[in-house]
């Protein structure tokens, strides 16, 4: 069974609203002809060379990402240059690029946020930042834990729940400090800081948290902090996106999560002892 990729296209907005992304983002269609048919559809973080030879290898019509290929604006997409590459074998390959970024951060539900609340077992989460005209809507999120736990038992918890990664979990506070209320943002959400606090979370996970940002949030009262790869805080929006969409088009699309981890970070070497 095929569905037109116009139609898949009409899906995914249906439930990642462009209007949702920040003004600066590029989301939607990248390349591809809502004419052609689509079978079989890959979903990754980002849209790697390696994500773009699975897409090739197993034959797939569509790749939809979370992390843009182009931010900025282009003038042309070359063969020899790294990212026109990857469009000119996706084309050539017969497959279309879907992105989906900071309106699937802020998409209820099914969005990005809405998945690592869920995935770390959040109760009755709420967006941090919602969207004034939507308050299901909105970056990041905040719930309670279905038991307390301490800071360590909850890094442990995100460890499990979360893909490995070279950078691992990282807490920041009293590792025998008892959180019951966690708020989370996924990708980079240092600046949701204050919300967390307004919003009485123990602790706040996100990623690509800064030095001095955290070393001044120890010195005042607020939530502790848990630091995560990017790549690991917004994959399990993956598997939700997949199978939302299969069930959006009647089971009429193979739906597959990229195998190619694309955390950017390789190795770790921790001090002996």
């Amino acid at each position: 069974m095929t569905v037109q990729l116009g139609k898949v296209l009409a899906a995914l907005d249906a439930r990642y609203d462009p209007a949702l992304a920040e003004s600066w983002d590029a989301v939607g269609l990248v390349c591809g002809d809502p004419a052609e048919e689509v079978r079989r559809v890959v979903f990754a973080v980002d849209p790697t060379a390696a994500v773009v030879d699975e897409v090739v290898e197993t034959g797939a019509q569509l790749l939809v990402t979370h992390h843009p290929l182009f931010l900025t604006p282009v003038h042309g997409v070359p063969a020899d240059d790294p990212k026109g590459r990857l469009v000119h074998r996706l084309v050539r390959a017969g497959a279309a690029l879907f992105v989906a970024h900071t309106n699937a951060d802020r998409a209820p539900d099914s969005g990005v946020n809405a998945a690592l609340a869920g995935v770390l077992g959040l109760v009755d989460a709420v967006p941090l930042q919602p969207v004034p005209d939507d308050p299901r809507a909105g970056l990041g999120r905040v719930g309670r834990l279905p038991e307390p736990m301490t800071l360590r038992e909850f890094a442990g918890r995100a460890a499990a729940a979360l893909p490995a990664t070279a950078g691992g979990v990282r807490t920041a506070g009293d590792p025998d400090r008892i959180v019951r209320t966690v708020a989370v943002c996924g990708g980079s959400g240092g600046s949701l800081l204050g919300a967390a606090a307004a919003a009485g979370a123990d602790v706040l996970l996100t990623s690509d948290l800064k030095h001095h940002p955290v070393s001044d949030a120890l010195e005042v009262p607020g939530p502790a902090l848990c630091d995560v790869a990017h790549y690991a805080s917004e994959w399990p929006w993956l598997p939700v996106a997949a199978e939302v969409l299969r069930g959006d088009l009647g089971g009429r699309v193979a739906v597959a999560v990229s195998t190619r981890r694309t955390d950017p970070w390789s190795h770790r070497a921790d001090a002996p002892g």
